[in-house]
């Protein structure tokens, strides 16, 4: 069994691998990246970081290791901690490669530190996206070719610009036209806008003179939109192949004072009874706690 291959296969769809009596492995999703000094482009990816606080057994890893191997629960757990045990012997010496997911070590003060492999992306909505790299762009000067260089001198600037008096008065003819055009146009524009806001001043006038009066008015109506919570995470109580079996269970369970219910079947065909289901992790978790405490050690939870 290598343990590093299975925590590698689960983070692509779980957001917490827990190594039972080891530490968590966490994933964050962030978002793409943009490097201005190498230019490159990275795109979204999950995150991973250790925490060696989370050593408590949510039932993820072994029965995942249980479905795979097509064992029982129990010796899956059994055999987690042998390779666990393996690991902490490993860090004694050197460090321990997890698969692709990174590699984790010891510090000067005895703890784990983790480095994760920056070539892995565990977000499968960016599978097949590989970092690009784009050339930087710079300013461009413009350059005018071939412009011809002009070269004056004393005797051409004293010439005199002769400009017939035809077309001086041409240009005259055009001035005029142009600003009676012009002053007339805006005389028009200023009558216009005049007649716009008298019309508008009477529909003012007309429309706030106006009054509504509803005899019968409809009655209110009153709507209760109730939001149905999705509940993913189930504590399970047990796998069972009959289906007679598994109805006894859940009502069984039910008797107890349980929400008991069929969550599906898992990769072995077994038909897989809840406790319970909740909407968030961290309610699922805490009721994971209380049912291994007090009533059945061999609760796990699963994510579904």
């Amino acid at each position: 069994m290598t343990l590093a291959n299975y925590i590698n296969d689960l983070l692509y769809r779980y957001d917490c691998v827990i190594v039972p009596n080891f530490g968590g492995f966490v994933t964050n999703k962030i978002g793409a990246k943009v490097n201005n000094f190498t230019h490159t482009m990275q795109p979204p990816k999950k995150q991973i970081t250790f925490n060696t606080y989370l050593k408590h057994n949510d039932g993820l890893l072994a029965n995942y290791v249980a479905s795979s191997e097509k064992i029982t629960f129990q010796q899956a757990v059994s055999k987690i901690q042998e390779e666990v045990t393996k690991w902490e012997e490993a860090l004694k010496e050197g460090s321990v490669e997890v698969s692709a997911v990174g590699t984790l070590s010891l510090n000067d003060e005895n703890q784990i530190t983790f480095e994760p492999n920056k070539q892995s992306n565990f977000l499968t909505e960016s599978f097949g996206l590989a970092e690009v790299t784009s050339p930087a762009v710079g300013r461009m000067q413009e350059v005018v070719a071939n412009e011809p260089t002009v070269v004056t001198t004393e005797e051409e600037d004293r010439k005199t610009i002769v400009i017939p008096m035809f077309a001086k008065r041409a240009v005259a003819a055009a001035v005029v036209l142009g600003v009676g055009y012009l002053g007339w146009n805006m005389i028009n524009n200023n009558l216009e806008q005049k007649e716009i806001a008298a019309q508008n001043k009477a529909a003012d006038k007309k429309i706030q003179s106006a009054t509504f009066v509803i005899d019968n008015p409809l009655p209110t109506i009153n709507l209760n939109v109730s939001k149905e919570e999705t509940k993913n995470f189930h504590i399970i109580a047990g796998a069972f192949q009959l289906e007679e079996n598994a109805t006894n269970k859940v009502n069984q369970l039910k008797e107890a004072g349980f929400d008991a219910h069929v969550v599906g079947k898992n990769g072995l065909g077994l038909i897989q009874v809840a406790f319970a289901s909740f909407s968030s992790r961290e309610e699922a978790r805490t009721e994971l706690v209380q049912i291994k405490n007090l009533i059945s050690k061999d609760a796990w939870l699963l994510e579904k």
